[in-house]
């Protein structure tokens, strides 16, 4: 039978079948083959329906938060409460683009803001050249969700955005059955609160949302400094005709960098989120190249054969080994 793993709790799977809910664990078989499974999975149980076997191949994947099979990723931003973080909004769109990942913008909390006609405008001006799907709302007033839920029919949605930022009451408004946790702002850091504390499938009637609490703590801790541009698509149309093919784009001087000569044309929390992004990468490179620096330095090379050195320490823990052998040939003689 298949079923597909909505929620993970310590070892146990809990895998949705056409009618029924099954408490699985993995078979040793795939233990041993260190296959990972996670949320949203297809997978295929075991005769008695108490064992994972198998897992079906992935439409996609995302490594941090563990999530597969996706139709679209929703990302949440509030206009208010927190206050609209564009860095941190550029940081999910980057990352989606870098899996591959379907997404739309939704932008919540309107209620709460005053000069909310601006606002829509510089947002749109800014998204709306690589991102069509961008909806306004209030989930705690209920207004703007009607279109939304009609774009997110018949979709599996992961569920991305800042903590306090009504991703919770969200969907406790699109299904009064979920009544999931909700949180104030803290009065002190001006942030949302975490409520939400693992990976897991919702029904939402006409639409599935996988609700995630790890979104928040990414880092461009694995991509090279060179591959993040192609993932900003409104500064990669500039690239190309830079005076150095190996051009990073965070030149200063106008006529070396193609992208910094249209700055102008740039949205500025663009490119600083770029910036930003960019120092991630570059201390990412770095960490790659002491480790390969490291490893290299353990290699000796004999023609075309390669050798493990021996430590330091090893070698010289080997001549004093040879030194007292030497020593007690001599006293016995």
């Amino acid at each position: 039978m298949q079923g597909q793993v909505y929620k993970i709790h310590s070892d146990f799977y809990y895998v949705k079948g056409l009618t029924n809910i099954y408490t699985c664990k993995l078979k040793d078989t795939l233990k041993k083959q260190r296959e990972s499974v996670v949320v949203g999975d297809f997978v295929k149980l075991s005769n008695d329906n108490g064992f994972i076997s198998s897992v079906v191949k992935r439409k996609n994947f995302i490594l941090r938060p563990k999530v597969a099979n996706i139709d679209l990723a929703l990302i949440v931003s509030a206009f208010k409460e927190p206050e609209l973080d564009f860095i941190q909004l550029n940081r999910y769109i980057t990352f989606l683009n870098y899996y591959k990942i379907p997404y739309a913008l939704c932008f919540n909390k309107e209620d709460l803001e005053n000069d909310l006609t601006n606002l829509k405008l510089k947002t749109d001006r800014i998204y709306k050249s690589f991102c069509s799907d961008i909806f306004y709302i209030s989930a705690k007033e209920k207004t703007g969700t009607d279109e939304l839920l009609k774009f997110l029919k018949g979709k599996t949605v992961a569920l991305c955005g800042q903590s306090g930022v009504g991703k919770s009451t969200l969907l406790n408004s699109v299904n009064a059955k979920i009544n999931l946790k909700t949180s104030s702002v803290s009065s002190k850091t001006l942030r949302g609160c975490h409520t939400t504390r693992h990976v897991e499938i919702i029904d939402c009637n006409d639409f599935r949302i996988i609700d995630t609490p790890g979104f928040s703590n990414l880092k461009f801790d694995f991509m090279l400094p060179d591959e993040l541009i192609d993932y900003f698509p409104d500064l990669a149309m500039y690239k190309g005709n830079c005076k150095y093919s190996d051009c990073l784009h965070d030149v200063a001087d106008k006529g070396i960098c193609s992208v910094v000569d249209n700055l102008d044309k740039i949205d500025e929390t663009r490119y600083k989120s770029y910036l930003s992004f960019l120092a991630e990468c570059k201390e990412y490179k770095e960490k790659i190249s002491k480790i390969s620096t490291k490893e290299e330095s353990g290699k000796k090379q004999t023609g075309s054969k390669i050798y493990t050195k021996i430590s330091k320490q090893k070698r010289l823990s080997s001549r004093n080994t040879e030194k007292q052998r030497i020593k007690k040939y001599e006293d016995h003689n």
